[in-house]
């Protein structure tokens, strides 16, 4: 049907009645159809709110106090991933600690004694094998945080911003090793991360890191879900997806890192109740950050239905409190150098396991 005919009844009506004739008019509908195209370069799926990230590490750190009782799975966590570099004997000249946070990569550096199984019975800080460390962070408030404490004079330490962690401002081969404590399990293109780190690292150099796993605060995720459930109907993600660890050697390699090892370690901490378990998240700025999230506090009522859910499924006989697991993925990877040690060939063994386990047979185990 054309135009006219569908304007012929609105013509006719009373209110656009007019005594003299209408000019003669032609219509003309042209369509034209458009066609989604894609950027150029690989697609990103964007899973956090990078700016939301900012804020909760920045409003966080303002309760200095507080942000510093909370820092107890960051100064562990950063203690564990600092005793891998007593496995490595060399200096490192220049270091870079990606996703500083409070520069807690450098506080453990600077801690004495930090290898129990000396010779000697003791052991010199790791700080003094490392000539220079570049600390670097999105959110000035918790990367200053601590720059009065002691620690920043036992070493050679430097602050950098810099506006997002996904994008590195650093020439190719700048660093001999980085170093990165709970930070890139906020970054949405890992794959593009891991391949600039391999670029600014110098050949025959490390990447040592630590992240949340998949399976961290899986008692928090499962009882908001069926508190949710229950109380609304339905289920809203009140806690971030994390990387599995049976992706980050896949990662690591495609990134072009060689001699690869992971590991996985579990840390179990108990909390008086599902309320104070959130506040330190909170003053962590480790909140939920996933970038299509519910905005808004979450309600009373799923609230105290989450309470009394983790409670029944998770609280165990004889605990004192409820349990909050903590996954931790360690990771190093090599830069690829000349004279690199590299693995033997599969099918190139000269022992036989069963002669090492002492014989026997595997059938019907």
């Amino acid at each position: 049907m054309s135009l006219a005919h569908l304007l012929r009844p609105a013509l006719r009506s009373p209110r656009f009645h007019t005594p003299r004739a209408l000019p003669s008019t032609t219509y003309t509908c042209q369509s034209r159809r458009t066609y989604a195209l894609q950027t150029p370069g690989s697609p990103v799926m964007e899973i956090f709110n990078r700016r939301t990230k900012h804020l909760q590490k920045d409003r966080a750190a303002q309760n200095v106090e507080e942000s510093r009782k909370t820092d107890y799975i960051k100064d562990e966590v950063a203690t564990r991933l600092c005793e891998r570099l007593l496995d490595i004997k060399r200096d490192f000249p220049n270091v870079l600690d990606l996703g500083a946070n409070s520069c807690n990569i450098a506080r453990a550096l600077t801690q004495p004694d930090p290898d129990p199984d000396s010779p000697t019975g003791s052991s010199p800080p790791l700080s003094r094998r490392i000539s220079h460390l570049t600390c670097v962070d999105t959110s000035p408030a918790l990367l200053h945080r601590d720059a009065s404490l002691p620690f920043n004079s036992e070493m050679n330490l430097t602050r950098e911003i810099i506006p997002d962690l996904e994008t590195l401002p650093y020439a190719e081969n700048s660093f001999d090793a980085v170093l990165s404590s709970l930070s890139i399990h906020w970054i949405n293109d890992l794959p593009s991360l891991l391949a600039q780190v391999n670029k600014i690292l110098k050949p025959d150099c490390p990447f040592i890191a630590a992240m949340f796993g998949g399976d961290t605060l899986f008692e928090l995720r499962t009882s908001l879900q069926l508190a949710d459930l229950e109380r609304r109907g339905g289920v809203s993600p009140h806690v971030s997806p994390l990387a599995d660890v049976r992706d980050v050697g896949g990662l690591l390699n495609k990134a072009g890192f060689k001699m690869l090892t992971v590991d996985v370690e579990d840390i179990r901490v108990e909390y008086p109740d599902s309320f104070a378990l959130m506040r330190d998240l909170q003053a962590m700025g480790e909140s939920n950050a996933i970038l299509h999230r519910e905005l808004g506090p979450i309600s009373r009522d799923v609230l105290l239905a989450n309470e009394a859910i983790y409670r029944q499924l998770h609280m165990e006989e004889g605990d004192r409190g409820l349990p909050a697991t903590f996954r931790l993925i360690y990771m190093i990877g090599w830069k690829e150098g000349l004279g690199q040690s590299e693995p033997l060939q599969r099918g190139s063994g000269q022992l036989n396991l069963k002669d090492v386990l002492g014989g026997g047979d595997f059938e019907g185990r």
